[in-house]
This record gives C-alpha cells, structure tokens and sequence, in this order.
C-alpha cells in the first residue's frame, strides 16, 4: 500500500487526489463471504443466503465511502518544531483542520509505528509527531502515513505527506574535553558562577576595624591621620575572566561538538557566562537562554 506517490507542499489538503483506500484483509475476507453466501444461496435455491450476501455487498460498497469521506477535506499544515538534541525523543507540530468529524485518525513516520487512534471533531487540532533524529543539523523527520479504517475495518484509506518542515537539532550531549581560547590581554580560565569570596591583593574592597594580625600593610593610614581610628583594607581578588570555548583538536569534530553540546549546557545551568569560537566565528561571552541557544545553533549547523 505504500505504491501512491506522496504529497509534496507546504501544506497538505485531503482529496480525491491524493487519497488511497482499498480493502484491508477483514474486508477481502467480508467480500469472499459474500460471495460464498451466493454460491450456497444459488446451490439450495433459497433466497436467504441470497439477500443476505446482497446485504453484505451493499454495505461493503457504503462502508467504501464513508472510510473515504472520513479523511476528506482534513487539512494539514506544519508548526514551528523546537529544537532538540540528536539521540533523544522530539516533538514535531502539527496543526490540523477538520471540516468534519474524523474518526480513527492514525498518524505514522516513516520507519515509526502507526499512532493510536484520534478522533478530531470539526475545527482546529495541535497534533504532535515524536522521532529521534541521529544527526545534528536541520532535519526533517521523513515522510507521514496518515490513515484510518473507521467505521467498519472493511477499507483503509490512506495518504503520505513529505514533511516540509526541517527541524534544528543540537548536537548529541556527551562530556568530554573542550578547548579554552584566550581572550585578548588575559589567559584562558575557568568560568567562575560568582566574585570570589576570597580576600586578595588586586582590588580594595572595604574597610573593617584593625586587627593586630592584619599587620601595618592594610592599615588605613589616611584615617588614621585624620583620627578616624585604626581599620585594616580588604581586598578581593577579581572576577575570572569567562572562557571562549572551541572544539579540542585532539578529538574527532562531530564527538568534539558533543563535547561543547554538553560544556555549554552545564555552564547555562550554573548561571555561567562563556562565549564560543568555532569555524572562524567568534560568539561573545554571554549568559541566559539566548546565549544558550545561538551557541547550540552554531554547533548544530557547524560545517
């Protein structure tokens, strides 16, 4: 049943031209039934069998065209999928519009299992797919089987639509090393989620009263001159500077991007700043969901 070509477009209208239907296995055998109550009914002479296997072929011939009218007028048309990892379950949208009621909907990808069944009254519907997709990139989940068998079983009616819509997925997560590229007039470090509580030399940072052990180098003489009393500086070494990230050379790229994938993933959820260098492009250090996602977006679509 998969010789009927499929639909191409950004939107998938249901009709006499690109739905399919022929009898399933239940109805082949409802229409030899048929026709063995009519080689018994003319064997006896009786009218019984007779009318009854008329019975049968009338409604095999009804049930023909309600299974076709079930999916006729349906329109499809694709959402705006979210982005996701390769390797895991994502989600991708679809929006649906029902002339009238439609029963025994089932929804399949390509190389996936038939969905279960959905009963879609006349109006708008939010339909949603899951796939896995293994690579990183724009991908497209491959091509739709919709059918239904409603009311009887005796027919399937069917239509294939190849999804237009790609959707961005992230490299695969998975730690590992990760390069450090040196920001000008500073070396490479380590993010830091805070200031360092630490006191140091660097910066002044406050004053608290003297303490015999803080020594005469901390001692506020200006105060002191001024009669203020005796106070110690405190001092707090400054802030590490964020880390551009790249790809270690010492690794295969694609398992090099998973890496990052999951550098990156780890520093958004320490509240991190990080900035990303990767095939000449400089992403500026940042924090938030926006630098996370526009540094994911590179790696997804890194050549």
């Amino acid at each position: 049943m998969d010789f009927a070509r499929p639909h191409q477009g950004e939107r998938l209208r249901l009709g006499l031209r690109n739905l399919y239907i022929v009898p399933t296995r239940f109805g082949w055998w409802w229409l030899a039934g048929s026709a063995m109550l009519q080689l018994v009914a003319i064997q006896m002479q009786s009218n019984g069998p007779l009318l009854l296997s008329f019975l049968m072929l009338g409604l095999f011939l009804l049930t023909l065209h309600l299974t076709h009218f079930n999916l006729q007028g349906l329109e499809l048309r694709c959402g705006s999928p979210p982005p996701g990892f390769a390797g895991e379950r994502l989600t991708y949208p679809l929006l649906a519009r029902s002339r009238s009621h439609c029963e025994g909907l089932r929804l399949r990808l390509e190389q996936g299992e038939l969905g279960p069944a959905r009963v879609l009254p006349p109006g708008e519907h939010a339909l949603a797919l899951t796939w896995t997709p293994l690579r990183r990139g724009l991908q497209r989940p491959g091509r739709l089987r919709l059918q239904t068998t409603a009311p009887l079983g005796l027919f399937v009616c069917w239509s294939r639509w190849d999804l237009p819509e790609a959707q961005l997925v992230y490299p695969a997560r998975r730690p590992g090393p990760v390069a450090l590229v040196s920001q000008p007039s500073e070396t490479a470090s380590t993010v830091a989620a805070s200031p360092s509580s630490q006191e140091g030399q660097e910066a002044w940072h406050d004053l608290r009263p003297h303490r015999p052990e803080d020594g005469s180098a901390r001692l506020a003489w200006k105060l002191l001159a001024q009669g203020r009393g005796r106070h110690s500086k405190r001092f707090q070494a400054p802030p590490p500077r964020a880390a551009l990230l790249a790809a270690d050379p010492s690794v295969p790229q694609e398992q090099a991007l998973e890496h990052l994938s999951e550098e990156i993933c780890r520093l958004h959820a320490r509240g991190e700043a990080y900035g990303l260098v990767l095939d000449g492009q400089v992403i500026p250090v940042g924090s938030g969901t926006a630098q996370r996602d526009r540094s994911l977006a590179a790696l997804a679509l890194a050549s």
